[in-house]
């Protein structure tokens, strides 16, 4: 059996868990305690607290701490980035993330390291809604926020059975980790959804896995309006980033070629299309059943065109098989009970 709840995974493997923090002080006593003796090292990234979280940090007295202070907040992103660096230099071969805020169940965090460690996964990723119970204290608008960007986050991604994207209680495989450009991945709270989108070109199989929250007095940093506003238009640029990087560069396959074509077919047409609409309603010339042929047929086919590779992606996405045998085996062992 893969999973053997609260045990140490087999050597060698080195893991280590990176703690980004802002002004955690009240939390990240309880954070640090809270990680498994197995956990060979704890990086924790101070991002320019105001208060006193480095020195609480120090003061825990814990032989496998690291803490690091950026002297200039360089967000969420950017303390990953640190603490990833970090633990790629002392030759860690597991990195784990996990929140200074206490709202991580660190005794689950052997479901994620798991599935690196027998080499089914390259990277897993929490899920709080495979559990329904865990999303109880969740607010209403979080949730909302949370499915949706989940959902685009998909498209962008090319990762169609991960949900959950904004969950940040992660496990990546170093030697993954080390061919990602970290000075191009997203320093704000982006992050979570960047390193999805940037690991699929590198085929990482990447394995959703069911995990808990712990909802306290702590206080969200997140601001719901902001991220509403910004992150879709973002996805849509690394969706085409990506798209372009993978299927036309990497490997020139179906999935570009159909891409490629549909935003010609949907641009000649949209196009084609505008224009003649223009004509007919300055000219008062009603246009013809051709004409409005033209127009339409390539955004029909431009639209199918897009489907087709969409379906192609859902069904290749790196991982999926995987996510599917790992849940099942967690409840046959009873470890969802």
């Amino acid at each position: 059996m893969l999973h053997t709840p609260k045990a140490r995974p087999e050597l060698p493997e080195s893991i280590a868990v990176v703690m980004p923090a802002f002004n955690e002080a009240a939390h990240i006593r309880e954070a640090m305690r809270a990680v498994p003796a197995w956990v060979d090292a704890i990086y924790v990234v101070d991002d320019a607290s105001a208060d006193d979280t480095s020195e609480v940090a120090r003061a825990v007295g814990d032989p496998r701490a690291h803490v690091l202070r950026h002297e200039a907040n360089r967000g969420v992103g950017g303390a990953m980035v640190t603490g990833y660096r970090a633990a790629l230099a002392d030759g860690h071969t597991i990195v784990v993330k996990m929140d200074a805020d206490g709202q991580m169940p660190a005794d689950e965090m052997d479901r994620l390291v798991q599935p690196v460690v027998a080499n089914i996964a390259d990277y897993t990723k929490g899920n709080r809604f495979r559990l329904p119970r865990s999303t109880a204290g969740m607010p209403s608008s979080r949730k909302l926020g949370s499915v949706l960007l989940s959902f685009l986050t998909k498209v962008a991604s090319g990762y169609w059975h991960v949900f959950d994207s904004q969950c940040g209680f992660t496990a990546i495989r170093a030697s993954f980790l080390a061919l990602l450009d970290l000075d191009n991945v997203a320093s704000d709270y982006f992050f979570e959804n960047d390193m999805l989108i940037k690991l699929n070109p590198l085929s990482a199989r990447v394995v959703d896995v069911p995990t808990s929250t712990l909802y306290g007095a702590e206080v969200s940093a997140i601001s719901i309006p902001k991220i509403v506003a910004t992150f879709p238009p973002r996805l849509f640029s690394r969706w085409i980033a990506r798209l372009s990087n993978k299927y036309l560069v990497i490997d020139f396959g179906a999935v570009g070629v159909l891409a490629a074509g549909a935003i010609v077919c949907l641009l000649f047409g949209s196009v084609f299309g505008g224009y003649h609409w223009f004509l007919s309603a300055t000219t008062n010339h009603v246009a013809t059943t051709g004409t409005v042929m033209i127009a339409v047929l390539p955004i029909i086919i431009g639209i199918q065109m897009l489907l087709q590779a969409f379906a192609m992606e859902v069904l290749s996405s790196p991982g999926s098989s995987e996510t599917r045998a790992y849940i099942r085996e967690l409840v046959v062992s009873g470890d969802l009970s």
